[in-house]
């Protein structure tokens, strides 16, 4: 579709023609307008604007870590290393916090998210015991309240222990150091991987707010409303709601970090790079070890990083480069594959002139 020619609704894709259909005749107008605003032109260098459009606000970014809103307790990595962290897809990010939302019924009742929130932090022996050992007796002597705690001793010792106390000879101080130490990480209760929980009010309701992630862990939980519940951990979201989550936690990620710096950067260049990190229905980095590195292209994969090793490689295995992208042509001096470049026109100079001449001398007769 060429842009001086007017918009049709036949051209619009099966979905968005759906979409159309309910609209009146004032928002159709529109509707196709802004679309037609939305369109690409063929050839457009959409990669290279999208590098710019992010990395030059990029510079701007502070490398602080900010609060997070409403809850001072927790902080969380905003600006530039969480850009970074996103961009490399980095299996854990530095500061893991999860906002969990409560169902409708119980969203104003702030006893039941109290008590769900003790329920979701994770609980280890070390927390309701007192540990010490006693060096001449060669005794680890344990000191507990908790009635969970307390059966997990009983079996481990053999004994019931009085008053909560019990106690567990050893060969060696060493052996008994590393008894203490495997005890003391033994989880009672909680999800794993969530330290601490504090509830806030945030718009009429109370919300969750937890310092570590097991998105897994926390959707299994009765109570949870389990469709505005999220979390920063991006590969998380990919391993318990697909692939497609994934994308879109990247595009509101990357968002937000903008956002929070004043940064205006368009959309669909955000868009654009997380359907590339998510195209192969995997999550990779952009970089050697991921997009950058998985190219076709030899030449340019050596542009990027690790030259000599990128050429010896092809070379060894008898790779054929096709010469079908940007960086590849610009080294051996062709032209793009970009705009007009795009476009392969042959013309022969004899029967342009012959056909100009005629066309100047109009009809005969």
């Amino acid at each position: 579709m060429l842009f001086g020619v007017k918009m049709k609704a036949e051209e619009l894709t099966e979905v968005l023609r759906e979409r159309y259909e309910r609209l009146n005749e004032r928002e159709k107008k529109r509707f196709l307008e802004n679309y037609k605003k939305a369109l690409v032109t063929p050839g457009e260098a959409v990669g290279t604007i999208a590098a710019q459009s992010i990395g030059e606000p990029g510079t701007q970014m502070t490398l602080r870590t900010f609060h997070y809103a409403g809850v001072a307790e927790l902080s969380v990595p905003l600006g530039l290393p969480r850009l970074i962290e996103i961009i490399d897809s980095k299996r854990t990010p530095k500061d893991p916090i999860m906002t969990i939302f409560l169902e409708k019924k119980h969203s104003r009742d702030k006893e039941y998210a109290d008590k769900l929130a003790k329920k979701l932090q994770e609980r280890f022996l070390c927390d309701v015991c007192k540990t010490n050992i006693d060096v001449k007796r060669r005794e680890l002597h344990i000191e507990t309240k908790d009635d969970k705690a307390k059966k997990i001793l009983q079996r481990l010792t053999g004994s019931e222990g009085e008053d909560g106390r019990f106690v567990i000879a050893g060969d060696s101080l060493s052996e008994l150091r590393r008894l203490k130490n495997k005890l003391e990480k033994k989880r009672l209760g909680g999800i794993k991987g969530i330290k601490r929980v504090f509830v806030r009010e945030l718009n009429d309701e109370y919300v969750l707010y937890a310092e570590g992630s097991n998105l897994k862990g926390v959707l299994s939980m009765d109570g949870i409303d389990k469709y505005r519940t999220t979390t920063n951990d991006i590969f998380q979201i990919y391993e318990t709601l697909g692939i497609e989550a994934a994308r879109n936690a990247i595009i509101t990620e990357a968002k937000r970090v903008l956002d929070e710096q004043n940064l205006d950067v368009d959309i669909r260049h955000i868009m654009l790079v997380a359907d590339e990190m998510t195209v192969t229905g995997t999550i990779q980095a952009v970089g050697r070890t991921g997009i950058s590195g998985a190219k076709e292209s030899v030449l340019a994969r050596a542009a990027f990083e690790e030259t000599e090793k990128h050429i010896l490689n092809a070379a060894i295995y008898g790779e054929v480069d096709t010469l079908g992208g940007v960086a590849e042509n610009i080294i051996i001096g062709q032209p793009i594959p970009i705009g007009t470049g795009t476009v392969k026109l042959a013309v022969k100079p004899m029967k342009a002139e012959k056909g100009k001449n005629e066309r100047s001398e109009g009809p005969k007769g």
